[in-house]
């Protein structure tokens, strides 16, 4: 048996749907508590700001970066996002033109399929970091979960988290591929085991992306992690997040099941683009199209 098959042995992977959406029913009834305005100010320091299209230009992130940069002097009252998430080829003009003392997060890894050799996942990630990137997000190999080779889709995660060096490590799931909790639950506890320092939905690239049963699921992984090795792992909702009321949701999920300290953008994201400018509209009781 591999070291990653006698870990997962000492949890309970018996997640059942039926309990996971109950679960998120009663969180969803409680949820208006938390639509404020400080909340609303959380969820936008927790976002990471996502440029991730094919159509990307080193001038179109500069005018991104640009205006995270000058965010602090039109909105002294309301703190910058967390970070900025690109494709490799743009980590370099992110790390020229950012002034902000926020991350630059960078897809790697063979984004968003996953499906290359672990030498050039390898490589790719040392690459980014070797150009200023301090948090790094890679999908795990779907393929391997599906077939039931744990002991390989850990030691890969566990080969890119050394090429990390002291970049942070986000691990995907994609978790609407997975779909039963008993899956999201298992894949989030082998991610952990490998060394992510986050646990994330999704890479928005497929559908459904992140979804409210998904999270529950992994913020009770990161819970019972948590316990047993005395290690925070943050977690990352991603895919198709825009609404004011999609991240509330979220935030309240984090709340529920991992409570109030893990509430900042040490140990929660949100993956978006849109919604930056829906919760700087909540806020501002009015339009706001900054980004």
């Amino acid at each position: 048996m591999s070291k990653i098959e006698e870990a997962l042995k000492s949890y309970n992977l018996k997640s059942k749907d039926e309990d996971v959406k109950e679960a998120v029913k009663k969180i969803q009834e409680k949820v208006n508590a938390n639509a404020t305005k400080e909340v609303y100010k959380t969820c936008f320091s927790c976002i990471d700001l996502t440029a991730l299209n094919h159509t990307d230009t080193e001038a179109s992130i500069e005018k991104i970066i640009e205006k995270v940069n000058a965010f602090k002097a039109k909105y002294a009252d309301i703190p910058n996002v967390a970070a900025v998430c690109v494709y490799p080829s743009m980590v370099a003009t992110v790390k020229e033109t950012l002034k902000e003392n926020i991350g630059i997060a960078s897809v790697a890894g063979g984004f968003p399929s996953s499906q290359t050799f672990i030498e050039i996942k390898i490589a790719e990630t040392g690459m980014c970091v070797y150009e200023g990137a301090n948090e790094i997000d890679i999908v795990i190999s779907i393929g391997k979960y599906l077939s039931k080779d744990y002991e390989t889709l850990a030691e890969e995660i566990m080969e890119i988290k050394d090429a990390c060096r002291d970049a942070h490590l986000k691990v995907i799931l994609e978790t609407g591929t997975l779909k039963a909790a008993e899956d999201i639950y298992r894949a989030s506890l082998i991610a952990m085991e490998a060394g992510a320092d986050f646990i994330k939905t999704s890479t928005g690239k497929t559908e459904p992306a992140a979804t409210p049963e998904a999270a529950y699921t992994m913020c009770l992984a990161i819970k019972d992690f948590y316990n047993k090795r005395q290690k925070k792992v943050g977690f990352k909702a991603a895919g198709g997040i825009v609404s004011v009321e999609d991240a509330v949701l979220y935030y309240s999920i984090v709340k529920e099941v991992l409570g109030k300290e893990w509430l900042t953008n040490d140990l929660f994201r949100i993956g978006a683009s849109r919604l930056a400018n829906n919760l700087l509209s909540a806020i501002k009781e009015k339009e706001e199209k900054y980004f």
